[in-house]
């Protein structure tokens, strides 16, 4: 079973490159999503800002582990488009990102060897313009304090939150985004501090094992 918790690679922001191959012109898009319905939306605004391209092929990996992905040849020959789009982002080791080959036909047939060509150096243009950045799967947690131990728990919170916001009432609450591989420490801490009158709850679904 892949481990959940461990850090993965993505895209920073949009990028995009064109390359033309015997009259044919091929438009890399790479594009940052996070799940399967922000892909999909992604595809469908890229295919109606190219209507009128001849193919938009694709490929996309999510996280953590790649191991959710599709890709498309949207009518080129089997295995001529879309698998070396997927095969780029495999190889750069990429998740959370989509990439988006569209092709003008240039009237001159490039075959399947010349297509998985065409649109690997498409896929690739693309992503050498890309930032990547490191991110790790976090967990959200609902963290609840009396107000005699606020002040040991606080720092506590902020030395391993991402972000949170508090929340004073009968209790003082926190709403902390953690790292999914910080959780148990961070539990375990804010037991032994404040002896056990602090809790806290995951709010987000824990994987079945």
């Amino acid at each position: 079973m892949a481990d959940i918790t461990q850090a993965f690679t993505t895209i920073i922001s949009p990028t995009r490159a064109e390359l033309k191959v015997r009259g044919s012109r091929f438009i890399g898009t790479a594009v940052p999503v996070r799940t399967r319905e922000e892909a999909a939306e992604e595809l469908t605004r890229l295919k109606k800002e190219f209507w009128d391209a001849t193919h938009n092929c694709y490929a996309y990996r999510l996280a953590p582990d790649g191991l959710q992905y599709r890709f498309s040849d949207d009518g080129e020959p089997s295995g001529s488009a879309g698998k070396p789009i997927l095969f780029v982002l495999q190889q750069r080791n990429l998740v959370n990102t989509l990439v988006v080959v569209t092709r003008y036909f240039g009237g001159t047939k490039l075959g399947v060897g010349g297509l998985v060509r065409a649109y690997t150096e498409g896929a690739q243009l693309a992503l050498d313009l890309a930032q990547t950045l490191v991110e790790y799967p976090t967990s959200t947690i609902r963290v609840f304090t009396p107000y005699e131990d606020m002040k040991a728990v606080r720092p506590i919170v902020e030395r391993y939150a991402l972000r949170f916001e508090e929340e004073f009432r009968d209790v003082v609450s926190y709403m902390v985004v953690l790292r999914l591989d910080h959780v148990d420490e961070f539990s375990a801490i804010l037991t032994d501090i404040s002896q056990g009158r602090a809790g806290m709850v995951r709010l987000d679904p824990v994987e079945a094992p």
